[in-house]
C-alpha cells in the first residue's frame, strides 16, 4: 500500500474549476498543485478528461471525492471504487481524499455530506469501510471533516475524538478543513481551538480553506465567499499546531476571476510563512 506524504515545506494549491480552465491552460500560474473533484472526471472521455490530460502534465494533481459515502450502512459501491481506481492510475495523484460522512441510504444519493453519530458502533463501521477502500485502491486515503448543522442524541464522544480514533484505527490520513471546524463550532457552540488541538498533527496531510454564508443564527458551508478573518485566525493556529502541511483554497460557487482566488492563496502563504519563519528563527 502506497502513500504520498506532504513535503517538509508547505505547498499551496487551488481547486481546479471550469471557470479557470483557460487560465491554467493558457499560462503558468503561481500554484504548486491543483485539486480535482474526482467524480467530475470519472467519465469515458470528452472535454473533462481532455483538459485533465493537459493539466496533469503541468501541475501535480490531488483527487478529492464527494460520493464515497464511507458512513453509509448500504456498504461500499464497488463499481464506484473500480472507476475511482482507474482514474487514480490515469492521474497518478499526490493524494486521494473523501469525506467522513454518508451521502444517502437505500441507493438514494442526497448529494449532501451528512454527519455521523459519534459512538463505538459507528466507529467500528467506518473504520471497516475505510480499510476496505484502502485495500481496494492499494493506497492510504485522506478523510475530511465535514461541517454539520444537526447532531445525534446517541453520540457518546465528541467529533474530534471520533475523528482521531478513525485515523488511528483505520490507519488513514486527514484532510483538515479549517472552515468546516469553524462552521460546526458556531452551529454547535464549541471552542474551535479545542477541536483543533485534539487533532494528531502526524495524521494531517492537507488543509482546506474556504468561505461560507453566515445566516446570523447558523452558518452554511457554501464555498461561495472569500475566507473570513476568524477562519484565517484558526488557520494560523493550525499552522502552529500541525506544522508544514499543503494548503489550498476551495471556491465552488460565485467563482471570481482567478487573480482574486490567487490573492487568497497568497494570504495563506503569508500566514504560514509568518509561523514557520518564526519557528526557524
Amino acid at each position: 500500500m502506497s502513500s504520498k506524504l506532504s513535503s517538509t515545506n508547505p505547498r499551496f494549491g487551488l481547486g481546479l474549476r471550469v471557470d479557470h480552465y483557460s487560465d491554467f491552460l493558457g499560462a503558468p500560474q503561481p500554484v504548486d498543485w491543483l485539486e480535482i473533484i474526482s467524480e467530475n472526471f470519472m467519465v469515458r472521455g470528452g472535454k473533462p478528461l481532455a483538459v485533465l490530460e493537459q493539466i496533469k502534465e503541468r501541475y501535480p494533481i490531488a483527487m478529492h471525492g464527494v460520493s464515497m459515502s464511507l458512513g453509509s450502512t448500504d456498504g461500499l459501491d464497488q463499481q464506484y471504487l473500480m472507476d475511482l481506481k482507474k482514474l487514480i492510475r490515469r492521474v497518478n495523484p499526490i493524494r486521494v481524499s473523501d469525506h467522513l460522512c454518508w451521502t444517502g441510504v437505500q441507493g438514494i444519493n442526497t448529494h449532501d455530506l451528512l454527519p455521523l453519530p459519534y459512538h463505538d458502533k459507528a466507529l467500528e463501521h467506518v473504520v471497516g469501510q475505510i480499510r476496505q477502500v484502502q485495500d481496494t485502491l492499494e493506497r492510504h486515503i485522506l478523510i475530511e471533516n465535514v461541517s454539520s448543522y444537526v447532531s445525534f442524541s446517541d453520540s457518546t464522544i465528541t467529533e474530534w475524538e471520533f475523528l482521531r480514533a478513525v485515523c488511528e484505527q483505520a490507519d488513514c490520513y486527514l484532510l483538515l478543513d479549517i472552515n468546516n471546524i469553524y462552521v460546526s463550532s458556531f452551529n454547535h457552540g464549541f471552542d474551535p481551538l479545542t477541536y483543533l488541538h485534539a487533532i494528531p498533527p502526524e495524521r494531517v496531510q492537507q488543509i482546506h480553506l474556504a468561505g461560507h454564508t453566515n445566516n446570523g443564527d447558523h452558518i452554511v458551508d457554501t464555498h461561495d465567499h472569500p475566507v473570513v478573518d476568524p477562519v484565517w485566525e484558526l488557520y494560523h493556529a493550525a499552522c502552529e499546531h500541525i506544522g508544514a502541511v499543503d494548503t489550498m483554497i476551495e471556491r465552488d460557487d460565485n467563482i471570481p476571476p482567478l487573480p482574486e482566488v490567487l490573492a487568497e492563496l497568497d494570504e495563506a502563504r503569508r500566514i504560514a510563512g509568518s509561523v514557520f519563519s518564526r519557528e526557524v528563527a
